[in-house]
């Protein structure tokens, strides 16, 4: 079964993964993070954040479901609307960029390829929208410390920290992301687009399509065959 990708809307917040509905990690001061964790409601504070984004700059996220099922969510905006994105030592984000904050996937899923699809959303939908640029504050594991997974599972603990939060430099890297600001912790890294980032996109969607309808062609036509030969 395909995965399908479509843009984060103000109905469709509900449809996030539960983490990333409560996360706060990068749309909160670094500073008031733990106070309003202890004292506020974080799942307000990110519908909030997030309906201010939506109204004021246009979706800034993609979904990926399979079949009925979210199998995971990508978030990005403007970094002047992000706040802990001044808080790196490689910041500040280009001015010509958009910053990609968070992706996660669900336990289902974790045998698909959603991470690649859901960065592809995102290509796209930067590219019609002519953004020159996406930049991400990538995570490398510290020593003795366990290696990440590319895109954390939506199955990780719902408190807010790097490494539950952030996404792998490696993954990225994988993705076509160059490190722009080197770090031994937190790289900053950059993915150019162009034109030919949109066609590659539209390519690749309808040779995945076409790969899908063949496999169920064959496989309708084995059923058939298996049918006839009783």
């Amino acid at each position: 079964m395909s995965t399908r990708v479509s843009p984060l809307t103000l109905s469709g917040i509900e449809q996030l993964p539960a983490h990333a509905r409560r996360c706060v990690f990068w749309e909160m001061d670094p500073a008031a993070t733990s106070d309003v964790q202890r004292f506020c409601d974080p799942e307000f504070e990110k519908e909030a954040w997030l309906s201010m984004v939506l109204l004021e700059w246009g979706s800034c996220g993609q979904i990926a479901t399979v079949g009925d099922k979210v199998a995971g969510c990508a978030l990005y905006a403007p970094p002047g609307m992000v706040p802990r994105a001044r808080d790196f030592p490689t910041a500040p984000v280009s001015a010509d960029a958009i910053l990609l904050t968070s992706m996660r996937t669900e336990p289902h899923a974790a045998d698909l390829d959603v991470g690649a699809d859901l960065i592809r959303g995102v290509v796209a939908d930067l590219v019609r929208r002519n953004v020159r640029a996406i930049e991400a504050f990538g995570l490398r594991n510290e020593d003795g410390e366990p290696s990440p997974s590319d895109v954390p599972l939506a199955t990780a603990a719902l408190g807010c920290s790097d490494s539950e939060c952030m996404i792998d430099a490696h993954f990225l890297e994988d993705m076509g992301f160059e490190v722009v600001a080197p770090h031994h912790r937190y790289p900053r890294l950059r993915l150019e687009l162009d034109r030919d980032h949109e066609w590659k996109v539209a390519v690749e969607a309808a040779l995945d399509r076409l790969l899908e309808e063949a496999s169920l062609t064959v496989a309708d036509l084995t059923a058939g065959s298996a049918v006839g030969a009783h």
